[in-house]
């Protein structure tokens, strides 16, 4: 029985982390550092590496990390979906979803929302995080991605 109780409490495996500067073409290397990290062949691949565009590039042009600050990309692993934490400098605003849907700005946390299966923002002295979680079947072919 216990056996059976420590493989039900699984966890993650960390992928990888990577340092970001607060400039716009950090989300195009966030986009290849997600398919490296989780191979062009993962279910969630798609999902995950628009959700993490969507995020850098709110740090960039929203928080204390823009114009060269520093913004770090963490994703896991965690069996049936990829957690992905990207922290930043944090700022005067809290990140929200807006109530304008034809506003210029403010798609990016509706994207979010609508993809990811769980998310929210932590705020504190040493700065921001937003995280999210993205579900995903995987294929019995389909080995875990490699960290």
């Amino acid at each position: 029985m216990a056996r059976e109780k420590a493989a039900d409490m699984r966890t993650g495996r960390l992928l990888g982390v990577t340092q970001l500067k607060g400039d716009p073409a950090s989300a195009k290397s966030a986009r290849a550092f997600v398919g490296e990290k989780l191979g062009e062949d993962h279910p969630a691949l798609d999902d995950v590496t628009l959700l993490v565009s969507e995020v850098v590039t709110n740090a960039v042009v929203h928080s204390d990390s823009r114009n060269g600050g520093r913004i770090t990309l963490a994703l896991a692993d965690c069996h049936d979906f990829i957690h992905v934490e990207v922290l930043d400098a944090g700022g005067d605003d809290v990140p929200r979803i807006r109530d304008d849907e034809s506003g210029e700005g403010g798609r990016g946390l509706r994207i979010v929302r609508m993809l990811a299966h769980r998310w929210d923002v932590r705020q504190d002295a040493t700065g921001r995080t937003v995280w999210f979680q993205v579900t995903y079947e995987r294929k019995k072919d389909h080995p875990p991605p490699a960290g």
